[in-house]
Parts: C-alpha cells; structure tokens; sequence
C-alpha cells in the first residue's frame, strides 16, 4: 500500500509533456523510467506532428514566447526550463528534438494525467510563440552514467 502511494505521488507529481525526470536514491537518473515518459510523443498523430511553425522566423515570437513561457509554464517547468519540482526540463533531448507540431500538439491538448494541463483557450498565436521559445533552448547535455568504486581493491 506504501509503495503504491509513493508511485501514485510521483505519477501525480507528473510533469508537462507527458513525461518527468526520475532519479534514484543516488540523484542519478533512472533511464527506464525516464524515457517511459515519453510515450506522449509517439501518441501524436501524423497530421499534428508533421506542423511547421507559422511563426519560426518571426523575431518578435521567441521575446513573446518566453514571456508566455514565464508566466504561464514557470512555475512547473523553471524559470530556464531546466526543469521543476512539479515537471521536467524542456531542455531534453527528446523535447528538443521533437517537431514544432508536436510540441504545439501536447501543449494544445495536455497530459492531464501527468499534471499538464491542457492550453487549447491560449490563442494558437501564443501556442506557437511558446513552441518558438523552447524550440530556441539549448539543450542540456546527456546525464554522464553513474560512477561506481569498487573499495575492494
């Protein structure tokens, strides 16, 4: 019953996009359960995914899309997106290397139960300026594996 309390609370925990970074007692992350989460991806349709961005060259979309960004994805996903106590970074390889319409996709309709909530009433103007905006991040480097010292010797 404990222990599925504690999955049900970080299943709750959840994050933007379907997905959350988990990590083990040693703060290292734990890969299997890590890219489980990004099953939301492969759950977007063609027609969605294959969007382009109507505003990528747009100069004023990626100032409007961070401003968007800050207030209304900050408080989950960290003020550089690096990731929160509620979600993930948006600086993952495997967002980063999504498509535009993908991301406009999971933002338009969610992952509600994974926490993120579902930006449909933003108008899609704004929809695509956020995307512009995490589109421009720079990704973060891939977590180095754990090293492990064998004292035995």
């Amino acid at each position: 019953m404990l222990l599925d309390t504690a999955i049900a609370a970080l299943v709750a925990g959840g994050a933007i996009l379907g997905f959350a970074q988990s990590k083990d007692a040693a703060g290292s992350p734990m890969d299997h359960l890590h890219h489980s989460h990004y099953v939301e991806f492969a759950k977007v349709p063609e027609t969605a995914r294959s969007r382009m961005n109507p505003l990528v060259n747009d100069p004023d979309a990626l100032l409007a899309g961070r401003k968007l960004f800050e207030q209304h994805c900050a408080e989950c996903h960290g003020d550089t997106a690096a990731g929160g106590r509620r979600a993930p970074s948006l600086r993952a390889e495997e967002v980063q290397q999504a498509t535009p319409g993908t991301l406009f996709w999971i933002l338009t309709n969610g992952v509600v139960r994974q926490g993120m909530p579902v930006w449909s009433k933003l108008p899609e103007p704004q929809r695509w300026q956020i995307v512009t905006f995490l589109k421009s991040l720079t990704p973060s480097p891939p977590a180095a594996p754990a090293v492990v010292f064998d004292h035995a010797h």
